[in-house]
């Protein structure tokens, strides 16, 4: 990979992860209401079950839905249920606990997390979009170069979305503020459906 595509590439991954979405929605979320560091293994889950997701698509998951468009029907209602799912959490998080108390929620595990990028559409459309774009060819080194990019740019945006999270907990240290947040959360969380569902 020439040194201008890879600099296209990294450009691209970093606009496509650091935009707000389902899983930074969700980071969000997680760091006002878990902090940073009971949210390392959600991040972790993205910034490698995206990457590993990529990798998949370019050697040739996305053949299946070619050949059996009812998988593609049957995922989207998947990715539905369980985003409503998610949002649903979101809005009845409980509150942090006060020092010394246990958090009655809990964030995402890393398998909970990398397990969610096959049913978040953004991820699917971002996968495909950075693939026919960046490794047309499916070879693999140029496979791996899109994978290993996105690697980089998922810890940047998965740490950035998470503090920006843990740092809203000063404005949230009322329970009303973080209800409120909460709920504005998972509207958004649900909102970002809608463009997968009217497309």
């Amino acid at each position: 990979m020439t040194p201008d595509l890879l600099l296209a590439l990294s450009a691209f991954a970093l606009v496509s992860v650091i935009t707000p979405g389902p899983n930074n929605m969700m980071l969000l979320a997680s760091g006002a209401n878990f902090g940073f560091r009971r949210s390392i293994p959600h991040m972790m889950g993205i910034g490698l079950g995206f990457p590993t997701m990529v990798l998949l698509v370019g050697l040739g998951v996305m053949q299946i839905f070619e050949r059996w468009p009812l998988a593609h029907d049957l995922l989207l209602a998947v990715s539905v249920i369980y985003m409503l799912w998610l949002a649903w959490k979101i809005a009845h998080a409980a509150p942090p606990p006060e020092a010394g108390a246990q958090a009655k929620g809990r964030p995402l595990s890393f398998l909970q997390a990398a397990a969610f990028q096959w049913v978040n559409p953004k991820a699917w459309s971002m996968a495909l979009g950075a693939i026919t774009l960046y490794a047309a060819g499916r070879d693999l080194a140029s496979v791996l170069w899109v994978a290993g990019c996105y690697v980089v740019m998922s810890l940047i945006s998965t740490t950035s979305w998470t503090v920006l999270g843990r740092e809203m907990r000063r404005v949230l240290n009322r329970p009303a503020r973080l209800r409120a947040f909460n709920w504005t959360m998972a509207a958004l969380l649900v909102a970002s459906l809608l463009p997968v569902l009217l497309g």
